[in-house]
């Protein structure tokens, strides 16, 4: 023992991890190993250490969320790193500590003592493995605490109704695979996990994460099966999907309505509208391939309430009330609606000669009230009105034989002669009154389609300007 004597020694040792006296090192060792002999000379891992059979071990449950690892929404299931700390009592483990220089813990493998078969029921991992082989501390008076790490994978319901201004809750529930209500008894030992040591997640933002404890009847055994329910309340951070998903949908949605602008005979109308409803698709695609196959479009819902609920009751976060999912969808719908409106404006536009007149309910309604409401400037809308009936005849006015050189022709031998000429010269007249009738028309139907555009122009401009504000205001 060196020149430290015995008694000293011994005093000088205490608790786990106190600073040992010099020399006390190998009496430590003696006592210790004398202690773990003496505990596990007749004990078994593989019995329930109850002094009384017929009562129900109390197993406490604490559970430490350490980091989201991955939230897989399109698998619905969540990989979390865990610290799961289980504490009970061992009746056949404690000793006086006084009879052993004062130790009053050790720490041995797990695998020497009984421990609870507390598993996660909503286990998602395919191998199934269990929290890590660590060690446990063991004090006197028989109680036992084991601090083990878990990597997790739970299946989680992901309800993405409100993407990307969702909140998911993911519930860890924990119980024993075997014994049931009348051999242990668990219970969490806060109303809450743990989320001090919480390494901050790029995309999920934790709320809270409150811990029921649930007696369940399964319809195997008549039993009560008691489990502690831990619920993970998450919220996505949307910024990333702001920048990268709404605003860009946003600027390309504005597109659509230029398509009314730009004039009927440049032949692009048609091909805007096409392109910006492929762009807009191609950014569905992928909002739709880290979403799971649900029946449930994206969508930003009426507002919720918070996690603190009446009667217990666990909510999601605060939700607001617009969409991307569905923003996507309305716009990719209006942006169809719009090409074929531009389809049927440019189908009156070029309307050809043989086209109707433009009837005078459409003609008082679009060209002179809708127009003017507009500030549509219609060019040439006085020269295009109808002039009446001989007005623009055009012919001979001067009586036959008038400024023909006298001598030539007598009256008498030119009157066949002028009636042909009459006759031919009101054909002519007459063709040329048609087509400036079809000409009047057929700029008519122009005007109706210039006005058309410009109307349509400032309606969808002003859904897309609503639908932008919406989703907009809510994100921020």
């Amino acid at each position: 023992m060196g020149s430290v004597p015995l008694p000293a020694c011994l005093l000088a040792l205490g608790l786990a991890g106190t600073v040992l006296a010099p020399g006390c090192g190998a009496a430590e060792g003696r006592l210790a190993h004398k202690l773990f002999h003496d505990l596990f000379a007749n004990y078994s891992s593989a019995l329930r250490p109850a002094e009384d059979t017929e009562r129900a071990l109390n197993v406490t449950l604490q559970v430490t969320l350490s980091q989201i690892i991955d939230m897989d929404e399109r698998n619905q299931v969540l990989t979390s790193y865990l610290w799961v700390r289980q504490a009970w009592l061992d009746a056949h483990l404690a000793w006086d500590k006084e009879a052993y220089g004062g130790i009053d813990s050790i720490r041995i493998p797990s695998s020497y003592v009984w421990r609870p078969d507390i598993v996660l029921y909503n286990n998602a991992n395919e191998r199934f493995g269990g929290s890590m082989e660590t060690n446990v501390v063991l004090r006197s008076d028989g109680h036992i605490m084991w601090d083990a790490p878990a990597i997790t994978k739970s299946s989680c319901k992901v309800d993405v109704s409100y993407f990307p201004f969702d909140g998911q809750q993911c519930h860890l529930t924990f119980g024993s695979w075997t014994y049931n209500g009348n051999q242990i008894d668990l219970r969490n030992r806060l109303d809450t996990g743990d989320l001090t040591d919480f390494v901050e997640n790029v995309e999920w933002e934790v709320l809270g994460m409150p811990a029921t404890r649930n007696v369940v009847t399964y319809g195997c055994c008549s039993e009560p099966y008691p489990d502690v329910t831990y619920t993970l309340l998450l919220r996505r951070r949307a910024s990333f999907y702001i920048f990268n998903l709404l605003l860009p949908c946003i600027m390309i949605s504005f597109l659509a309505p230029l398509g009314f602008y730009l004039p009927a005979d440049s032949g692009e109308k048609v091909s805007l509208g096409v392109t910006v409803l492929l762009a807009l698709t191609v950014f569905q695609l992928l909002v739709a391939e880290s979403m799971p196959p649900s029946e449930s479009v994206p969508l930003i819902g009426e507002p919720r309430g918070g996690h603190g609920a009446p009667g217990g009751e666990i909510r999601t976060p605060h939700r607001p009330s617009c969409p991307i999912g569905k923003y996507y969808i309305a716009t990719m719908t209006m942006i169809t609606a719009s090409t074929a409106l531009t389809i049927f404006i440019m189908n009156i536009h070029h309307c050809g000669p043989g086209a109707r007149p433009v009837p005078p309910w459409a003609r008082r309604l679009i060209l002179h009230h809708l127009a003017r409401a507009l500030c549509v400037v219609l060019v040439g809308e006085s020269a295009g009105r109808p002039q009446r009936e001989g007005t623009g005849r055009t012919g001979p006015r001067d009586p036959p034989g008038e400024g023909a050189e006298p001598g030539l022709c007598p009256h008498s031998r030119c009157l066949c002669h002028h009636h042909a000429v009459l006759s031919s010269v009101g054909y002519i007249a007459g063709v040329f009154r048609r087509h400036r009738t079809a000409q009047r028309h057929a700029a008519e139907w122009k005007k109706v389609a210039k006005v058309m555009d410009r109307f349509f122009m400032w309606v969808f401009f002003l859904m897309v300007f609503l639908m932008s504000v919406l989703v907009i205001g809510n994100a921020a």
